[in-house]
């Protein structure tokens, strides 16, 4: 018998889904970010799956995204060349404020004392131009006794041509600690976004073999498998060398679950939206999931590939407040899982947007969590009466203002990711998912002007679906300068075959077959004398320089006549995606099971239980669509069908 099992660590929740003999159940817990596995095992424990046999689980794991976000990865020292020890500190020397003659000062991301220099500098050409010497190691070794860190992060100049010096001072340094070279983390130019990748890659790296390492323990012997933020899996004992590409883990899992499910349901172009307890993310996806190499993680660039996606600090747990001058505000703090929405009973007492929904009649108290968690719905009031009374409202208007700031702060951040970059919203399909996600769906499409939408099945815990959608993969790069025009198709074919023995290599440790490994290269492009990149796929030398100027005329309106110069090979490795199968429904007209009142709406409004609803199913808005762990509002001027695999498909019809 074979159970798979996807794993999503939320900040407010730890979702679950679970693939058993055709079925699939979904499960909800508190996560607990002191310990992120004991959620995990209590989880398992209350599916019944403790200890089963043929158990398998994939995972998305934020225990790097909170090191780095927190300022809490381990104790690390950055060893680089001679005159280079504050790269990092420096930074590009990119101000939040540009006008602000005394801005605040920023801390650096490690104290100048951890920062080494040393020999082994390198010219453009990978040429020695100060050699490594003994006494440099030796010097090196002292340093380290003195500092006692937990890991290392290595980073000279040019090492992405020739890292013999950072292997040499990696094998001369104590076996207990972690090390990171750059020219394994991050084979590319740029020294600054090299050495913060490699110095991220150290700093959460020992957190994130401890936390994997106590989880394997925890589920023995079901083998692990992590999320990477590529969207591709690694496993869980190859996981801990590669921290730094976990760093969008769960997030890339909701992306690939949106891909999986658009495709279902015929929608190919979609702009996502994934609403949880913390944050929202926002991302575009043509069929796939587009990838970034210019990513952040809070004020830290990140230039290994990652989904490409904005972040807010807007969900279900956002906290609202009236400031000095009488204005509401909404975020960027939330109330996390402890003490969560003031609705949740566990302490809290500032309103969230949680609360601001439940006092609107959007949640149902006694249907959340399909009746495993009552929301409290008189402690919601109570808060949300916090900042009706200051702005002399009722609690009903204050928390139709929290949603309605809310709604604004995402439908700004879908335009960050179309509109800015030349595309109408129009043209995709508006895609909710996360717990909170489908009872702003309606109300953020109409401020795009959208008339589709999409809410995935079990949308709740998509993050947890898309994990089990996905395949073992490897992203690899290798910096290589040169004009395009100049360069000889077989020689950066023999260079990519070079990229796909490195990941062949790599998963075949996973116990893949090499002869199904499918591979995807594409190349860092620009005109000569530009800093940022376009990523094409490889189609030779001609095609690729065509594709480039095209791609360039569309992003940025114009193109040069100027040399395309290449900047680094890239290379996906891939194996055969897992078969995912959802259980088809079968046409049927379900009644409502119940109507309630609603603030604001003359008739009471129908309450549909998703699971019940049949193939074909349509529905007129203003409707409330319960599961087990997410509520869907379809607001007047809505419709939706139901397709086979219970996916809600939402237009747009008032004034149609």
């Amino acid at each position: 018998m074979s159970i798979r099992v996807g794993i999503d660590t939320g900040g407010t929740f730890t979702d679950f889904v679970v693939l058993q003999d055709g079925r699939v159940r979904v499960h909800k817990v508190l996560s607990t970010p002191d310990a992120p596995e004991r959620a995990i095992l209590q989880g398992l424990d209350e599916l019944g799956l403790a200890g089963a046999s043929g158990m398998s689980l994939v995972h998305g794991s934020t225990v790097a995204t909170n090191a780095v976000l927190e300022a809490k990865g381990v104790k690390t020292v950055y060893i680089t060349n001679r005159g280079l020890g504050d790269v990092l500190a420096i930074g590009r020397q990119a101000r939040a404020e540009l006008y602000n003659l005394q801005p605040e000062p920023v801390e650096p991301p490690l104290p100048p004392e951890h920062c080494l220099e040393t020999g082994g500098r390198r010219d453009a050409r990978g040429k020695v131009i100060t050699p490594l010497t003994d006494a440099d190691l030796a010097e090196l070794k002292t340093a380290i006794e003195r500092l006692q860190p937990r890991a290392v992060a290595i980073n000279l100049l040019f090492a992405f041509l020739d890292g013999e010096d950072e292997r040499r001072i990696a094998a001369a340094l104590p076996a207990d600690l972690f090390v990171s070279c750059s020219s394994e983390v991050l084979p590319e130019i740029r020294e600054y976004e090299r050495g913060m990748a490699t110095f991220l890659n150290a700093h959460v790296g020992p957190l994130v073999e401890g936390y994997l390492q106590r989880l394997k323990a925890g589920v023995a012997p079901a083998p692990v498998a992590v999320m990477q933020s590529a969207g591709g899996l690694v496993d869980a004992d190859q996981a801990a060398r590669h921290g730094v590409h976990l760093l969008l883990s769960g997030p890339a899992g909701g992306l690939r679950g949106a891909g999986f499910v658009g495709r279902l349901a015929g929608c190919e172009r979609l702009l996502s939206f994934d609403m949880g307890g913390t944050s929202t993310d926002v991302a575009l996806i043509e069929g796939e999931p587009r990838l970034t190499t210019e990513g952040r993680i809070g004020r830290y660039p990140v230039a290994v590939p990652m989904v490409d996606m904005h972040t807010i600090g807007a969900g279900g747990g956002s906290i609202a407040r009236v400031d000095a001058g009488g204005m509401l505000l909404v975020g960027p703090e939330s109330a996390g899982a402890a003490p969560g929405p003031a609705c949740y009973g566990r302490g809290g007492t500032e309103p969230t947007v949680t609360d601001a929904n439940l006092v609107l009649g959007r949640l149902r108290p006694e249907a959340f969590l399909d009746g495993g968690m009552r929301l409290d719905a008189q402690a919601a009031r109570m808060a949300v009466l916090r900042v009706a009374e200051p702005l002399g409202l009722t609690p009903e208007a204050a928390a139709a203002g929290i949603v309605r700031v809310a709604n604004e702060h995402m439908a700004r951040a879908l335009r960050v990711i179309s509109v800015q970059r030349g595309l109408d919203p129009r043209d995709y399909v508006l895609t909710s998912f996360g717990g909170a996600g489908g009872l702003h769906v309606c109300a953020l499409a109409e401020a795009l002007g959208m008339r589709r939408a999409l809410v995935p099945v079990q949308a709740g815990v998509l993050s947890a679906l898309g994990m089990l959608s996905a395949a073992p993969a490897r992203q690899l790069s290798r910096a290589w300068p040169a004009r395009l025009e100049d360069c000889a198709a077989a020689e950066l074919e023999a260079a990519l075959n070079e990229l796909a023995i490195q990941g062949g290599a790599e998963l075949a440790a996973e116990g893949l077959d090499a002869g199904r490994l499918q591979r995807r290269a594409s190349l860092d492009l620009c005109y000569e004398g530009q800093s940022f990149v376009l990523t094409l796929l490889w189609e030779g030398i001609a095609a690729t320089a065509a594709a480039f100027h095209a791609a360039h005329e569309a992003r940025y309106g114009h193109r040069l006549a100027r040399p395309v110069a290449l900047v680094n090979l890239r290379l996906e490795v891939a194996g055969p995606a897992p078969d995912l199968v959802l259980p088809e429904r079968a046409p049927d007209e379900a009644a409502p099971e119940a109507r309630v009142a609603m603030p604001g709406l003359e008739a009471e409004v129908p309450v549909h239980a998703r699971d019940a609803l049949g193939a074909g199913q349509c529905l007129a808005g203003p409707a409330l669509i319960t599961e087990t762990v997410a509520t869907t509002w379809l607001a007047p001027g809505w419709r939706c069908e139901v397709d086979r695999w219970g996916n809600l498909l939402l237009t747009f019809s008032a004034g149609a």
